[in-house]
Parts: structure tokens; C-alpha cells; sequence
């Protein structure tokens, strides 16, 4: 097993995920998409079994001068064409609708900090996704940080929805998943992402980070340990 993991901008890293797969011992690499170094063509990706592309500030339906946008859609298409597993968080989720040929907007309203979201009937017998139901029950607390929205894509199905957004969360054939929230934070990923931002209660959700993330990782690792196979 060898994951290629995407970043799009340095401080939007794979987290807990990155963490799962060094516990597990599962190979993997990181190419960076943006800054000093950045990928600017598309990479060999026959030696990879899974694709996961993070998050970013970045819109889809504003790529010109990020060629890299182009790239990644590119890939995703390619591992979807080879039955391979892909994993698209928050701009990643946006990026794998796009590659299923669904429209990708600006939302009403933008979505921060800490939130619940209700899990459809079909995320709940998903094998993969049902793992991150709280106790069993069809809703999840995720961690939110997104303006932007999507169409669910063709032969697609919903996994989870928000009050403000109906797609949080789908499921395309057999292994695609799209994830427009983070499960994949730590208290200092948050930190590092909102310290310096203005208008955001950063000590409140550090508080209700320290406090939920002992489960909130478990429940990301065995979303990850039933994606990772």
C-alpha cells in the first residue's frame, strides 16, 4: 500500500491522517501543490493505491493561474478510471465533484469552527463513512472552514447534510469519498489556522477541541482504518 496525499497549501497538512498511516505503518508521500517547490506536472501514478487531496482556500471555479486545480482533477479522474480509492477533504471534496463533472459554487453562508451534521440513512450503512457517527446515532461533530459548495454529483450518493449545506458528504461508486469538513484536525492545527485570523473566538474552539478530541480522532482513525484497505 503506497497513499499519495496532496497539499494545496502548506498550513492545510493531512493531520490525523498522517498520523494513522505512520501508526499503521502504511507507506506514504506528500507532494506539495503551492509555494517553494510546488508540483507544476502531473506525477507517475501508477505506484499509488490511494489518492487523498486536502483542503484550501483556493475556488474551483477560479483555477486560472492555479494550474494545479487542473492537475488534481486529471488525477482523480485517472484513479476513479483504475478503481483506485480517493479522498477529497473540504476543497478536496469540491475538487473530485468537479472531476465528476458537478458544478461547484460559492455558498450563502460560510461555515466555521465546530458544527453538527445529520447523516443520512445511506451514510449510516456505509461501511466507511458510518464510522464517524457519534455513538452510533445518525449525526457527526466535524469541524467546518468553507465558503464554498457543490452539486451532488451523477450516481453519486449523499452521505451527510448541514442546515445551511445538503451536500456535507457523498460517496461516488465503490471508494470515492468527499468530505466538504476536516476530520483530519488537531486542536493545533486549528490553532495555527485561526490564532492570527480576526473575528473568530479561536479560545472557544480550542476549548471544544481539547475537550471532544480524544473521540473525535478516534472516530477520524476508524474512518481511516475502513478507507485504508
Amino acid at each position: 500500500m503506497n497513499i499519495l496525499i496532496i497539499k494545496n497549501i502548506p498550513n492545510e497538512g493531512p493531520g490525523t491522517i498522517q498520523d494513522y498511516l505512520i501508526e499503521q505503518g502504511i507507506g506514504y508521500e506528500v507532494l506539495e501543490f503551492s509555494g517553494c517547490g510546488a508540483v507544476n506536472e502531473l506525477p507517475d501514478l501508477r505506484g499509488y493505491t490511494h489518492l487523498v487531496i486536502m483542503g484550501g482556500p483556493m475556488a474551483v471555479y477560479e483555477s486560472e493561474g492555479l494550474p494545479f486545480l487542473h492537475l488534481e482533477t486529471a488525477m482523480v479522474r485517472v484513479f476513479i478510471k483504475t478503481g483506485r480509492p480517493v479522498l477529497g477533504i473540504c476543497l478536496g471534496a469540491q475538487i473530485i465533484a468537479h472531476a465528476l463533472w458537478a458544478d461547484v459554487y460559492k455558498g450563502a453562508v460560510k461555515e466555521t469552527g465546530w458544527d453538527r451534521i445529520e447523516i443520512t440513512e445511506e451514510g449510516m450503512c456505509d461501511p466507511v463513512f458510518s464510522a464517524l457517527a457519534v455513538d452510533n446515532m445518525p449525526y457527526t461533530d466535524i469541524f467546518q472552514w468553507h465558503a464554498d459548495t457543490f452539486d451532488l454529483p451523477q450516481k453519486a450518493v449523499r452521505l451527510a447534510s448541514s442546515v445551511h449545506y445538503q451536500n456535507q458528504a457523498f460517496k461516488y461508486g465503490k471508494n470515492i469519498y468527499g468530505l466538504q469538513f476536516h476530520i483530519e484536525v488537531t486542536p493545533e492545527i486549528i490553532e495555527g489556522w485561526f490564532r492570527k485570523e480576526e473575528g473568530f473566538n479561536v479560545d472557544s474552539m480550542l476549548d471544544t477541541a481539547r475537550s471532544i478530541y480524544p473521540q473525535y480522532r478516534k472516530r477520524a482513525f476508524r474512518f481511516y482504518h475502513n478507507f485504508f484497505i
